[in-house]
């Protein structure tokens, strides 16, 4: 169908307002590239303190607004650095240091830093160089295993996962010319949300809606955006925004590694569960193994668990509790919970039917056992 006078009018009138909008450049920023990765069951951290020689402080969330002085991690993660040669990542360079934050539940994550500065548009570049990017997710592999070594004991069962969970966080402090948050999820909406996605190609209205739907703000003149590939901070002091962004992506990592371990114990137990033989002792002794086997990772998992989400208190921040919640939100944290809880029930429950095998099985060894005593005595007597 041929466009009428009055499209092509509002055509014209649509690129002419979008030539009009000034590109934006980045005064001052910094962009984090943090990869998480499950590495031992549990980390003794002060015994790791103690072994470790490079840099190192306890990591907390620094107050940069109204918060009670409770407002802490639970215990305090171990933070180490360590020098690295610059990535040149498009126009961009890395910093020559690298942060590894360790969590006594037994996660380490790997962050890069690097300056922002330059054109906005800049970052879509930025943002697909870093999609999954080879290089950081070697070094940063290496560097976790080496520091396994080095902490040797202090890791208890350390075995590095095939997991990792990578999440980049753009922090940027001033525009250039200076922009509103409402002209930034607006008049910028598809540019950001092409970076967030990292897509180059112009999205949907509907995409870029949900790309930027998920934000909050403190003030006037902050904003954070939040994605399940990246978040966007518009803040001049967002580094206790960024704290709570990077643990929810290791509580991602561990919510996944933890839902995985359930479904393989499920498929194990359930072949133990329905495998039949009928040799009682082996039976028993079979049995036994598998309740044992079952009850430990039941423990390991439960502990695991709660240790997850009661690392981090924030009730005492309304703002970053808000933040927290968003983030778990578009990462279905809560999804990941119920999952977790429902097999560990399912677990439960097969451990209950094993252990009822186990018990029947004795039972009927003990009716046997009498009942050929009971035929020696009578052949004896005769």
């Amino acid at each position: 169908m041929e466009p009428s006078a009055l499209d092509i009018q509002k055509s014209g009138k649509l690129v002419e307002r979008q030539e009009k909008v000034p590109a934006l450049l980045i005064e001052q920023g910094t962009c984090s590239v943090s990869l998480a990765y499950d590495v031992a069951q549990a980390i003794d951290l002060d015994e790791t303190e103690r072994r470790v020689q490079a840099a190192k402080q306890r990591d907390q969330i620094r107050h940069q607004r109204r918060a009670p002085r409770y407002f802490e991690y639970r215990p305090q993660p171990l933070r180490v650095s360590q020098a690295v040669s610059p990535f040149e990542l498009g126009p961009f360079r890395s910093h020559s240091a690298v942060d590894l934050v360790l969590y006594d539940f037994g996660a380490v994550s790997v962050t890069y830093t690097m300056p922002l500065a330059g054109p906005l548009a800049d970052l879509l570049a930025l943002s697909e160089e870093l999609y999954d990017n080879a290089a950081l997710l070697e070094d940063s592999r290496g560097r976790v295993a080496a520091l396994c070594q080095v902490i040797g004991p202090a890791a208890v069962k350390a075995s590095i996962a095939e997991f990792v969970e990578d999440y980049v966080i753009y922090q940027i402090e001033r525009f250039t010319p200076r922009v509103s948050v409402g002209e930034l999820i607006t008049v910028h909406a598809q540019e950001i949300a092409g970076i967030l996605r990292a897509e180059r190609s112009a999205l949907s209205a509907e995409e870029v809606a949900d790309a930027v739907s998920v934000r909050v703000s403190y003030g006037l003149q902050d904003l954070a955006v939040v994605d399940w590939n990246a978040a966007l901070l518009l803040d001049r002091q967002g580094d206790d925004v960024r704290a709570v962004l990077e643990f929810a992506n290791v509580e991602l990592l561990e919510m996944r590694y933890l839902d995985d371990r359930l479904d393989r114990a499920l498929d194990q137990s359930y072949e133990s569960l329905s495998a039949k033989s009928w040799k009682p002792a082996r039976l028993l002794g079979r049995h036994s193994r598998e309740l044992r086997r079952i009850s430990e990772f039941q423990v390991d998992s439960a502990v695991l668990f709660e240790q997850v989400n009661n690392t981090l208190k924030l009730l005492g921040d309304q703002y970053l509790a808000r933040v927290y919640h968003m983030v778990c939100q578009r990462f279905h944290i809560g999804e990941w919970d119920s999952s977790i809880i429902r097999k560990l029930q399912t677990l439960e429950s097969i451990y209950n039917k094993i252990a009822d095998q186990a018990a029947n099985r004795r039972i009927e060894v003990l009716e046997w056992i009498i009942i050929v005593l009971i035929t020696v005595e009578i052949l004896l007597f005769l």
